[in-house]
């Protein structure tokens, strides 16, 4: 079930980045990061893009219908989410908060493949530790193009927090980790996992005090070094379950 689900993860990833890439291509040619990326720059044909994304979205089908019919809805419900993202940035200051509506279905999901239904008090605080996740390294991340964003008019929570961002990054790193405490303890998770959750906190904290707003390449390195906020939690959890 693990590797299903990081199969599932990937793909929906993926098919995510490629919608994005597609509605975003006319965006994605004026900005300086982005402005490289296939569809943008013509390597690929918007209808090689979305050939490939019926191919992506053909995979991740054969992956839902290894599950039982609860999490079959559960998980072809999240298509909209998928689908309607990319263009969140036209309309809210607040696509980073879509994104992790988005990204982090799969708390749901997972449990509902494991358990065949959801139980609220543990899986909606793990579902809303992930969003207030999204929305500390996705700021930090929209940081690095809040200037072409400016000049192409598109939205981001690094254009609407401005100057008060690490305050609200802040805010949005102890909702995270409350919230997996929380989820945590509703769901009997043994000892180990809370020393885990200690490390992740001290590695989101130090990504939040020490980030320079103003520098890409910094930005960037604080986005990229959520691989091992991820992999804490991931570790307190399993040997949470092994050690009681």
């Amino acid at each position: 079930m693990l590797t299903l689900f990081g199969c599932g993860a990937l793909l929906l990833r993926g098919a995510g980045c490629t919608i994005n890439d597609l509605l975003d291509r006319d965006i994605d040619i004026k900005v300086e990061r982005t402005k490289s990326r296939p569809v943008a720059s013509g390597v690929l044909t918007p209808f090689q893009g979305l050939c490939f994304l019926g191919f992506q979205l053909l995979l991740g089908l054969g992956i839902l219908l290894q599950l039982n019919n609860y999490s079959r809805i559960l998980g072809a419900s999240s298509l909209l989410l998928v689908f309607s993202y990319p263009l969140m940035k036209r309309f809210t200051f607040w696509p980073q908060a879509y994104l992790g509506l988005t990204f982090n279905w799969g708390a749901l999901l997972g449990w509902a493949a494991i358990k065949g239904s959801l139980e609220p008090s543990a899986v909606l605080p793990l579902y809303l530790s992930g969003v207030c996740w999204t929305l500390v390294y996705d700021t930090i991340y929209a940081h690095q193009d809040k200037e072409d964003d400016l000049k192409v008019g598109v939205k981001s929570t690094a254009l609407r927090f401005g100057n008060f961002t690490k305050k609200w990054i802040s805010g949005f790193g102890v909702a995270c980790i409350s919230s997996l405490a929380l989820s945590g303890y509703n769901a009997d998770i043994g000892l180990p996992y809370y020393a885990f959750l200690a490390a992740a906190s001290g590695q989101l904290a130090w990504q939040i005090l020490t980030v320079d707003l103003s520098s890409r390449a910094d930005c960037n390195r604080k986005f990229v070094s959520n691989k091992w906020f991820g992999a804490l939690i991931f570790s307190g959890i399993l040997l949470g379950r092994l050690v009681p």
